[in-house]
């Protein structure tokens, strides 16, 4: 394999931002003179020149799926992108990793930590990690797993803090993936993938209509996948699922859902590539400097055994009840038992100093890497939710209101066993490593040692949406959350267990408020700002080190985001033009005083930067998902955190940009394309020698071509990384290992309908 190239692409310079910018906001003024596009608002509400549902495309959406926003997207004063199904099936987006690459600066860019590799979706959104705050229509989803899109209508992507809307999580947003449900018709459809790295795949979505005077139907998903990975040898993606939806009443003012999900996996994960020879490489050992000008390895390198394994079993039964006492009065109620297990055995690997041998110096065939770090994870996780929501409508004088209030209650519980018996295994070739080398000693078993841990919360929370006439919509919520959790470790220490309890618990209030104004019907400028905090030891972690912020002696980590922006539908509504400017302060983080080698929650961190987004139809038959952001990131307080001593934040591209495309080239044949382009990514840092300090920007092109053969079938060719481009996908934090980007790659898809 070749090196890696450097391909450092120049950021779009400001000049150029702010001249996009201008193209979303400038129009804002003019468009009230557009008679043709939306009439003047001074004679006639907005109401009376809307057409409902002549807006919706393949692509955009009119309206997040939360019942906290009641309003259109064009008229939330906040960044919120709706991905719908129709856009990542035409991309052949199989994963939550995959179809997030539709919004800009989202991706699963960290690899891990000492020796551990990432499992499930492990999610960067502005610079914070956001893998603990995915939510399954509105509930929280936990456990490690690898989310399919067999089963979805849709993905909400909420960027900002999202501590009023979801309680505690990410600094800097949430993902809300919204599940299938069954309706009122009949339809039966079926795809069947075939592709590269011997990708096989079937699914198929059946609805039926059992009593349409009294509004029942049962809808159901099922999937099943063998595939490996086009990227990496040994590495397997094997799964399988059934979601059924039962609906009562769904023509009826009293609606019932009762949802299942029961998914299966067993993986082969991925521990990673060497970093040997990529760029900004150099030797981990000063007395050996031969080995910075040692080439790279083959990307495909597997450096683990035959025998490792992620088994997880996920089950999530879910009754949903909605009722509408009037057309202003409606009561949503969700309640949802789930529980995951995932049972892990990954052979990991440090070529540090001590563990990369170099036996022959010139002879780089005899070099090894120590595979000394066997990695095991057997836990579970439990959630038992019921949520509330109350949406009314009612006006006080000259405003207009539309209040929610809500009740969260969520018990989660997770436990997670020690195991012993994780086997040896002799060190790899560098160059050729053999996945089919002996495992010595394998017999797994429980040590003893256990780490248990459960969290009640109880949540209360009221929005209200108020509008002034035509023009002007006020939005402000607050919320409270009350948590309490006990925590039970039990270690092994010196074949003595010693057990460890922790209690934490607190009540944190957050808030949100917006103003928005409305220079024509289909368009808004806005302000918000809102707050997020997330406790010390809310999230299955606690820890008695004071240099750890989930030390319960320490107060929440609190981030407060700023929020300036624009939104214009144009073209009968059809296309959707965003553009923001934000700023997040994350507060309260834990540092050492470098005199009295204290530690304190002095650190501060910053995210600002420029978001442009959009979505829709450009002109009949052509429809566009485009997003572009710009970052500039920093540690305001507090030490730096990237390898390079730059002062900015670790796994956080500055530019990010994505675009997927489609045209009708007529009735029965669709062509379409797609690029993405991250910028830089920097690692954190943590003493290693020689690894590379960041991973370079990169671009990747994808196509598409659908071909309708009739009305039942169509066939759709998918082709990825169409350039053949080497980018490193993720790295872990001391740079010894990155994953690699799949390279060119093709699936050809037959969808069936009846």
């Amino acid at each position: 394999m070749k090196a890696i190239t450097s391909r450092k692409h120049r950021h779009l310079p400001a000049q150029a931002m702010s001249t996009a910018l201008a193209a979303v906001l400038l129009p804002l003024a003019a468009q009230a003179n557009e008679a043709a596009v939306a009439p003047a608002m001074s004679d006639k509400p907005v109401a009376t020149v809307e057409v409902a549902g002549k807006a919706e495309n393949a692509f955009r959406a009119e309206h997040a799926s939360s019942p906290k926003y009641t309003e259109k997207l064009v008229d939330t004063a906040q960044t919120v992108q709706v991905i719908k199904r129709e856009l990542f099936e035409q991309q052949g987006a199989l994963t939550l990793t995959e179809a997030l690459r539709n919004t800009p600066g989202v991706g699963a860019f960290f690899l891990g930590e000492n020796g551990n590799t990432n499992t499930g979706d492990a999610i960067f959104m502005r610079g914070f990690d956001t893998s603990g705050s995915i939510f399954v229509d509105g509930v929280r989803d936990i456990g490690s797993v690898s989310r399919d899109t067999f089963n979805l209508e849709q993905i909400d992507v909420v960027k900002g803090p999202a501590g009023t809307d979801s309680g505690r999580g990410s600094p800097t947003g949430s993902v809300n993936l919204v599940t299938k449900k069954a309706f009122m018709a009949d339809a039966v459809s079926a795809a069947i993938t075939g592709g590269s790295a011997s990708q096989k795949r079937v699914s198929a979505d059946a609805n039926t209509v059992l009593n349409a005077e009294r509004g029942i139907a049962l809808r159901l998903n099922v999937m099943a996948q063998d595939s490996d990975n086009p990227a990496r040898d040994v590495v397997r993606n094997k799964r399988w699922a059934v979601a059924p939806s039962l609906g009562f009443g769904l023509n009826g003012a009293t609606r019932v859902h009762l949802d299942y999900l029961h998914v299966k996996q067993n993986n082969i994960p991925d521990g990673g590539v060497s970093t040997v020879g990529l760029p900004g490489y150099t030797s981990p050992d000063p007395t050996r400097p031969f080995i910075s000008a040692a080439k790279p390895v083959d990307p495909k390198n597997f450096y683990g055994s035959n025998d490792d394994y992620d088994d997880i079993k996920a089950d999530m039964a879910t009754v949903r009840i909605e009722h509408d006492f009037s057309p202003k009065l409606k009561l949503h109620n969700i309640s949802r038992y789930g529980r995951t297990k995932q049972d892990y055995l990954l052979t990991a690997w440090l070529a540090n100093a001590a563990n990369l041998r170099t036996p022959v110096p010139t002879d780089p065939s005899t070099w090894t890497v120590a595979r000394s770090t066997r990695t095991v994870k057997d836990q579970e996780n439990k959630i038992l939710t019921n949520q509330t929501v109350l949406t009314s409508q009612f006006e006080t004088g000259a405003l207009s209101h539309t209040l929610v209030t809500g009740l969260e209650l969520v018990n989660e519980r997770q436990l997670t066993y020690g195991l012993t018996g994780l086997g040896t295994m002799p060190a790899a070739n560098l160059y050729n490593p053999d996945p089919a080398d002996p495992v010595t000693g394998l017999a797994l078993r429980r040590t003893g040692a256990f780490a248990q841990g459960e969290i009640d919360t109880q949540s209360l929370y009221v929005f209200d949406t108020i509008k002034v006439g035509d023009r002007w919509i006020f939005n402000g919520g607050v919320r409270a959350d009350h948590y309490s959790g006990d925590y039970n470790v039990v270690t092994l220490t010196n074949n003595v267990l010693v057990p460890t309890k922790f209690d934490v618990g607190d009540t944190v209030y957050n808030g949100k408020f917006s103003a928005l104004y409305k220079p024509t019907a289909n368009s808004s400028v806005y302000a918000m700002v809102a707050s997020s905090k997330l406790p010390p030891g809310s999230s299955f972690t606690v820890s008695g080190n004071a240099n750890s912020a989930q030390n319960p002696i320490y107060e929440p980590q609190k981030t407060t985001t700023t929020e300036i922006g624009g939104k214009l539908d144009l073209l009968k509504q059809k296309l959707s033009l965003s553009a923001a400017l934000f700023r997040t302060e994350v507060k309260n983080e834990v540092e050492q005083d470098p005199v009295d080698l204290q530690w304190y929650q002095t650190g501060r961190k910053r995210v600002q930067g420029v978001e442009l987004g959009a979505i829709g139809e450009l002109a009949p038959h052509w429809l566009v998902s485009a997003g572009y952001l710009y970052m500039d990131t920093s540690v305001e307080a507090g030490r730096l955190v990237t390898a390079a001593g730059e002062n900015s934040l670790t796994y956080t591209p500055k530019s990010s940009f994505t675009l997927w495309t489609t045209y009708d080239v007529n009735s029965s044949f669709k062509l379409g394309g797609g690029a993405r382009y991250s910028g830089k990514l920097a690692r954190g840092t943590d003493g290693a020698i020689g690894t590379p300090a960041y991973a370079d920007a990169y671009w990747v092109f994808d196509a598409m071509a659908s071909y309708k053969i009739n009305d039942n079938v169509d066939l759709r060719l998918n082709v990825y990384n169409l350039a053949d481009e080497e980018y490193v996908a993720a790295i872990n934090k001391s740079g010894y290992r990155y994953t690699p980007g799949a390279p060119r790659s093709a699936s050809l898809t037959a969808n069936i309908r009846f």
